[in-house]
């Protein structure tokens, strides 16, 4: 049960993502026509492959990860704080960085790595990106061989859904009907494309990826029936 995990054992995440380049002329030809045949049914007949391009940073194929935000609790002397930090550089250094604080700080089998919709993206998307990228996987991404039970990770989504595999909710959604501040009060998934390659703004993508992961652990909490985190007791690193 969920109420017997220690919370100090639990790594939380988001990631942002986008197109691995601006502009889809800048694909070479074989690139140009896989895209067009991996977008083809999600596009469908309203959009050409050309604009549909922004759109194909969801798949790691042909995007790359530009944030990766993460969390964790602490407990001392009965004093509860949050602690958030983000990893974003370039795609190579800001994964080391991130396998990194796996190896140092979770490595452990009592830990666990928790997001949103975590186990069909995040957790996937990170592990395709370092194998792109020549990095060798980190036990806690590393999923060859392990039986269902032995992952590592936790999903909010996943949990929300008690079983009924129909059901997708959002994290906009689910904050709101849990009675969680909105992590989407400046931009969502659907801005970062524009915010990242026109406006440069990766601060503001960090603010909003950041908020995402504490949105990640306040529904934990909820669904812990604790209470849930204050301002003051949410630090970034």
């Amino acid at each position: 049960m969920i109420s017997k995990l220690n919370l100090e054992n639990i790594l939380f995440l988001d990631i942002e993502t986008v197109p691995e380049v601006q502009d889809f002329n800048e694909l070479d030809i074989a690139k140009k026509e896989l895209w067009e045949l991996k977008s083809k049914y999600q596009r469908k007949d309203e959009f050409t492959a050309e604009e549909f391009y922004p759109s194909s940073g969801i798949w790691a194929e042909f995007g790359k990860i530009i944030c990766i935000s993460v969390g964790y609790f602490t407990f001392k002397n009965d004093i509860r704080t949050f602690r958030v930090t983000s990893f974003y550089a370039e795609e190579t250094k800001l994964l080391k960085d991130f396998k990194n604080l796996l190896i140092s700080h979770f490595s452990q089998a009592k830990h666990l790595l928790c997001a949103h919709n975590g186990k069909e993206f995040d957790f996937p998307y990170i592990a395709r990106r370092m194998i792109i990228n020549g990095i060798e996987l980190p036990y806690k991404l590393n999923l060859f061989g392990k039986k269902p039970w032995e992952v590592p990770h936790l999903d909010t989504l996943e949990l929300w859904k008690f079983g009924d595999y129909k059901n997708y909710t959002s994290l906009k959604l689910l904050t709101n009907v849990l009675g969680i501040p909105s992590p989407k009060d400046d931009i969502d998934g659907s801005d970062v494309y524009r915010v990242y390659y026109e406006e440069n703004d990766i601060a503001r993508i960090i603010d909003y990826c950041e908020k995402d992961t504490i949105a990640v652990a306040q529904i934990l909490l909820r669904l812990r029936g604790e209470e849930l985190l204050h301002d003051n007791e949410i630090i970034q690193v």
